[in-house]
């Protein structure tokens, strides 16, 4: 085996986890692929005979790219209030595609990157690469130019953040699934009492229509408000068909055999706390209704 096959296995070995910190880090799919392999290049261009753990200095260089990425997006943005919802990972109802299943480790929700994207790049940097993946504070530190004292006061600060706003999930998929369908049915029917008990006093609805749409981004809070809205939007219930989006009960809309919204639920004791919901005609395209619901 020559040394170029040697790297490339090595590398291979470490393409899922180096993906994951990347789809965390940046929340789109495409960006985590061209982080993960900018760090291909960089390999092939360094001299690696001195490195003792290439799991780490992948981690460690991937993680370079992508604060580096997060700084540029933040340097371009004309709108600093400009929004979107992350890129969902989508999967049919009976089961994750064990390629996605490095992606959606650590209850990696919708809800969760959505609040990853309001913390500062060395916020979530220090966040992802600790809490997410064990990464020392001391190798962090060396990443961001900062002391691990320093490091670990972001980390601590982002926690504080991604806790109060980003609840866990029930880990019962079926019980999920139930209260959706639950959702869906009095949708369909109208039913505003049931509709609002299904929901949290505080629940939030974020709808990602894309940019060329005018208010594209839309963000509600409060049962009475949201459970009015899903019944403004009663037409569309009939259209939904349970898959698991980002390891959660979610729905596809699909009308006339193409994929126009995907929506993810987060619930928590029973009740849904966040629904996300993505109709970005560009970024729901690639969403095939028969890979995912044999439609």
């Amino acid at each position: 085996m020559d040394d170029h096959d040697y790297l490339t296995g090595l590398f291979e070995a470490q393409r899922g986890q180096l993906r994951a910190v990347a789809y965390r880090m940046l929340g789109s799919l495409s960006e985590a692929d061209d982080a993960v392999q900018e760090a291909w290049i960089r390999l092939n261009r360094t001299d690696t005979a001195d490195v003792r753990n290439m799991g780490g200095w992948l981690t460690t260089v991937v993680a370079r790219i992508c604060l580096n990425m997060l700084r540029s997006r933040e340097h371009r943005r004309e709108d600093p209030l400009e929004e979107r919802l992350p890129d969902p990972v989508v999967s049919p109802a009976d089961g994750v595609d064990p390629e996605q299943e490095a992606l959606l480790a650590d209850s990696v929700g919708l809800a969760l990157l959505v609040v990853l994207q309001t913390l500062e790049p060395t916020e979530r940097l220090a966040f992802v690469l600790h809490d997410m993946f064990a990464v020392p504070f001391e190798e962090i530190a060396s990443i961001i130019d900062r002391t691990p004292a320093a490091t670990r006061q972001l980390a601590s600060r982002a926690r504080r953040r991604v806790r109060g706003a980003a609840p866990e999930p029930d880990p019962d998929v079926s019980r999920q699934r139930e209260v959706v369908q639950a959702f869906m049915a009095a949708a369909r029917e109208g039913d505003f009492d049931t509709l609002v008990s299904l929901l949290h006093p505080d629940v939030v609805l974020r709808t990602d229509m894309g940019p060329t749409v005018a208010r594209g981004w839309n963000e509600l809070r409060g049962a009475l408000t949201v459970g009015q809205q899903a019944l403004m939007f009663r037409r569309m219930a009939p259209f939904a068909h349970p898959v698991l989006v980002n390891g959660v009960a979610g729905a596809l809309n699909v009308v006339d055999g193409k994929t126009v919204a995907v929506g993810a639920f987060t619930i928590a004791d029973g009740r849904i706390v966040s629904i996300d919901i993505l109709a970005d005609p560009a970024r729901v395209a690639g969403l095939d209704p028969a890979a995912l619901i044999g439609a």
